[in-house]
């Protein structure tokens, strides 16, 4: 029995994601044991963590019976957690588990309250069908007192932003402290500047990359890169079928996305309501402003006029196509120096040593 080692339990390794590069940078830098829930080929390759990594095989295809298994298998399978002094959840699931650890130290960090109970339940529900909200309703039902259960429990709960900080407190009624997730600065870098705009948002409808789409339909002169992919992919070409200056590469690789947000004029990047937003300090890193919206995680690491733009929120096209002209390639220039010195307050190292410092006491 090892009382005084710490381990991580995460929710999915379904790709690389914030929350999923959040976690493996924990585990990988500071030595930590790991559970998880689930594994695809497009995630990590945990098996070069220094830690034990442990696969609770919560998996289904099988839609009702997932749903089960997601409730269940973080409270069934996490017996073992009672062998570690400290425990880190992470993702909306893993906090199941944390009545099989009554006696060490619970720690949650929280990327954000579970959206579709709390802040977008109504947005989510009127997305779906008769037959699917019934089922979306069903599972609030069962999953939300289990939820919020198990975040009473936690000694320590950390949010990622101070606007996921306000919604801990707004709807779990939980204090927390903000730790800002890690971003790699050191390997995005500015190389150049050639004649495009750059999104890599994932394309789906809360990122609102439709709005980006149909303003530089507008604007012919100006070319855009998508470099991503997700479910409105094929919504999005058709949106952009008669644009030739819109051009869509799909998912990329970490190399190929640093050389072509190193050599973009800016990046584009304005969620609804975003948690924190790991993109816009990649972009800063590699010395290149956001065009961003004046919502959420981006009004703590965007400083209009110096960093990048803000469009007013609930943005559409017109405020997109204003923006463009106004962060022009050579505005963007004289940017640069700003937008790197602001991006070395959320690197790895200054993550590393909060985190440290939060297990240890």
């Amino acid at each position: 029995m090892n009382r005084s080692k710490t381990i991580v339990v995460h929710d999915s390794f379904a790709f690389k994601g914030g929350g999923e590069r959040l976690v493996h940078t924990l585990c990988q830098e500071l030595n930590l044991d790991l559970a998880f829930g689930t594994q695809s080929d497009q995630g990590f390759d945990l098996a070069t963590l220094p830690g034990n990594c442990i696969d609770l095989k919560i998996r289904s295809h099988l839609l009702g019976w997932r749903t089960v298994k997601r409730f269940y298998g973080f409270r069934l399978k996490t017996k073992f957690l009672k062998n570690y002094q400290t425990v880190i959840y992470s993702g909306q699931d893993s906090p199941l588990a944390v009545h099989n650890h009554p006696d060490g130290k619970n720690i949650y960090y929280c990327h954000t309250p579970p959206r579709s109970l709390y802040d977008l339940k109504e947005y989510r529900l009127a997305s779906l069908s008769f037959s699917q909200n019934l089922n979306h309703r069903a599972f609030n039902l069962c999953f939300q007192p289990l939820f919020e259960s198990a975040i009473r429990k936690m000694d320590l709960v950390i949010a990622n932003s101070v606007n996921v900080q306000k919604r801990i407190k707004k709807y779990l009624h939980k204090d927390s402290t903000v730790v800002y997730p890690p971003c790699d600065t050191q390997n995005f870098h500015w190389l150049g500047q050639e004649d495009y705009y750059f999104s890599f948002a994932r394309l789906d409808p809360l990122k609102r990359v439709d709005v980006i789409v149909k303003a530089f339909a507008q604007m012919p002169d100006k070319h855009l890169i998508i470099a991503s992919t997700g479910p409105e992919m094929g919504r999005l070409k058709a949106l952009a079928e008669k644009s030739r200056n819109i051009r869509f590469v799909g998912p990329v690789d970490d190399n190929q996305l640093k050389d072509l947000l190193g050599k973009s004029i800016a990046s584009i990047y304005i969620p609804r309501e975003e948690d924190f937003g790991i993109s816009p300090v990649e972009s800063l890193a590699a010395g290149k402003p956001v065009l961003g919206v004046a919502e959420g995680g981006l009004l703590e690491t965007i400083t209009h006029g110096e960093t990048g733009v803000l469009i007013p929120a609930n943005p559409g096209p017109e405020d997109l196509i204003d923006a463009v002209h106004e962060l022009n390639p050579q505005q963007a220039l004289t940017m640069r120096e700003s937008c790197e010195q602001r991006a070395g307050k959320f690197s790895r190292e200054i993550f590393l040593e909060k985190m440290g410092q939060l297990i240890e006491t």
